[in-house]
């Protein structure tokens, strides 16, 4: 009786393996047949500019980026890479105000910099026209990590792609001081918008 009780379930572990591995093999070879789609940034191409509403008006300035580079599986949309921007060369054009975000606000001096690692992209590119990509990930900013989404719009043009996105950043929440006045309120929020210009290489939609 025992016997026949351990060759049941032999059978039944096996049918289960027989269903099972060809799935396995199936995803495995759909895997090794889709090619990673890697975006490289041209920092010298690339605008960051930010937006903090005020009491008595807005204030718009820029950051620059550093470097760029983000690859993903078009078919799982597990990704990676950075996206690194220099706090340092943050400015609105008035250098008291700026030094004063510097020093007080980004304390630039010990977090220099700020940077995005995406952990997922999900969306297709196809050459000649505009797509909507959304990228998951983690925001760094002040030393500490916030999970971030961006909704991206890219124009994908042969080898060339064009990306734009807008997000706000929840900067007080995140940690980061407050530099509102008696005399001077501002928002606890900063926009951000991104025109990134880059080189795409071996994607699926070329």
């Amino acid at each position: 009786m025992a016997m026949e009780c351990l060759a049941s379930s032999f059978q039944n572990r096996s049918q289960r393996i027989a269903v099972f591995l060809p799935v396995l093999f199936a995803t495995a070879m759909l895997s090794a047949q889709s090619p990673k789609v890697t975006v490289r940034l041209d920092p010298a191409a690339t605008e960051i500019h930010w937006t903090l509403p005020g009491s008595a008006h807005a204030t718009h300035g820029t950051f620059r980026l550093k470097s760029g580079q983000v690859s993903f599986d078009p078919v799982t949309g597990i990704a990676n890479g950075e996206l690194l921007v220099d706090l340092a060369t943050g400015e609105s054009g008035n250098e008291s105000r700026d030094s004063r975000m510097q020093s007080e606000v980004l304390e630039s001096s010990k977090y220099p910099e700020a940077f995005f690692h995406p952990v997922k992209i999900t969306g297709t590119l196809k050459s000649g026209a505009t797509e909507s990509v959304s990228a998951e990930g983690t925001f760094n900013i002040h030393g500490a990590d916030h999970p971030l989404k961006l909704e991206i719009q890219v124009k994908l043009d042969g080898g060339r792609a064009t990306a734009t996105t807008h997000f706000s950043i929840p900067y007080v929440a995140w940690g980061l001081k407050d530099p509102s006045n008696f005399l001077l309120k501002v928002g606890k929020e900063v926009g951000v918008d991104v025109v990134a210009q880059g080189k795409v290489e071996d994607a699926a939609a070329r």
